[in-house]
């Protein structure tokens, strides 16, 4: 069981990520200053800084949290029996309905992960492993010799997984009057036309 100070650090932690994605709703991730949640979650700058090392660290959380709930969905419908392509399809149409409603969240989240800082690009990558999920997804598939053999599972998944990323780039930055479900979805068609084994 953790001591009391372990749990109190983890109260304090929940209370700045609690008040930050609240005040990134409110008044939009790039109008909130890491100062502003320092003061409304009642902790000092400092303190901020030593739970979030950026403020772009608290999108991290807050993607891998969604990210954790889609796995677990996707793990019970292939638990079910579902097939792989189907669960990959609900996975993609559930990600662009979140990344619809969230847009100002997700979109810098996304840019975090093309961020010029190499740390700061890996630290996304490892908090948002939707590479491994789908390789996940997929690996039934490989198993059973539907996918192509000339690529590795990790190279095929994470391809599709910077499917995804590159369809929410260009939707928030070019096309949000289009709906990012009908663009991700011809996408996703696009590449498994690619991987799947002919």
């Amino acid at each position: 069981m953790p001591s009391l100070r372990e749990r109190q650090k983890l109260r304090r932690r929940e209370r700045i990520y609690r008040t930050a994605v609240n005040l990134f709703r409110e008044r939009g991730f790039h109008q909130t200053s890491a100062s502003e949640i320092a003061k409304a979650a009642h902790v000092s700058r400092g303190t901020f800084f030593n739970y979030y090392p950026y403020k772009e660290a608290v999108l991290l959380d807050y993607g891998a949290a969604l990210l954790e709930e889609l796995r677990l969905k996707a793990r019970d419908e292939l638990a079910n029996g579902d097939p792989p392509l189907d669960v990959l399809r609900r996975l993609w149409e559930r990600l662009a309905e979140t990344s619809e409603n969230e847009r100002e969240l997700l979109s810098p989240l996304a840019y975090e992960l093309l961020n010029p800082d190499p740390a700061r690009a890996r630290a996304a990558f490892e908090a948002l492993p939707l590479g491994a999920l789908v390789g996940e997804i997929l690996k039934p598939l490989l198993e059973s010799g539907q996918l192509r053999k000339d690529q590795s599972l990790e190279r095929i998944a994470r391809s599709i997984a910077d499917v995804y990323l590159l369809a929410a780039l260009r939707w928030a930055a070019y096309t949000p009057n289009r709906r990012l479900k009908d663009e991700m979805m011809k996408f996703l068609e696009l590449m498994l036309e690619g991987v799947l084994a002919r």
